[in-house]
């Protein structure tokens, strides 16, 4: 979906969303999504960053505003949203908010090759899956107690409140999944199909 962006890297759209409040340099672009926490959205490092502050200058989404200089400091280039960046910002903004995308979670290839495993292997995996996301949810929902109690807005948690829905509704499916599994005529049928071929190692 994606693709025809100039600059596809979803990181770009956080620096065009930062930038949109004042000029930057990338090293305090990356302190500001280390603040806000939204690193957690965006996987980036100092390198990654850094190339995509560049393709987006080449893109001309971003111009460089000012170089600064003091005397504790290597000199940083400011960088600013263009009036391109601005339309850029918006027209990927909308998109995304309005149009599901197709997309590939590594939980979905496990999901299409599960009945490969012994239904029993298959379910204290998923049972230790269950672990997995309980503890996730917990640590995701004091977290955003914290920042509610702390003054923060809704609106900037929203990101968080959306990661909590998506990981309960995945406990709720792993849940029925785990009892699908243990149903004695869905172990017959995969003792059937797979028994023989099945590498218990």
């Amino acid at each position: 979906m994606e693709n025809h962006r100039k600059v596809s890297n979803p990181l770009a759209l956080a620096v065009l969303a930062f930038l949109l409040m004042e000029p930057m340099h990338p090293y305090e672009l990356g302190r500001r999504l280390q603040e806000t926490e939204k690193d957690r959205s965006f996987k980036y490092n100092r390198g990654s960053l850094y190339m995509v502050v560049k393709q987006l200058a080449k893109a001309g989404f971003i111009v460089e505003r000012e170089t600064v200089r003091d005397t504790e400091r290597p000199e940083r280039t400011l960088y600013a949203l263009t009036d391109e960046g601005r339309r850029e910002l918006y027209d990927w903004l909308r998109e995304l908010v309005a149009m599901p995308a197709e997309e590939y979670p590594n939980f979905g290839v496990a999901l299409s090759l599960l009945s490969v495993l012994n239904p029993t292997e298959a379910v204290d995996l998923l049972r230790r899956r269950t672990a997995a996301l309980d503890a996730q949810t917990r640590e995701i929902r004091e977290g955003v107690r914290a920042a509610t109690d702390g003054g923060v807005v809704w609106v900037f948690l929203v990101e968080e409140e959306y990661r909590l829905a998506v990981l309960e509704a995945e406990l709720r499916f792993v849940t029925r999944l785990i009892e699908s599994l243990r149903q004695p005529d869905y172990i017959k049928t995969w003792h059937t199909v797979f028994g023989s071929q099945h590498d218990s190692g």
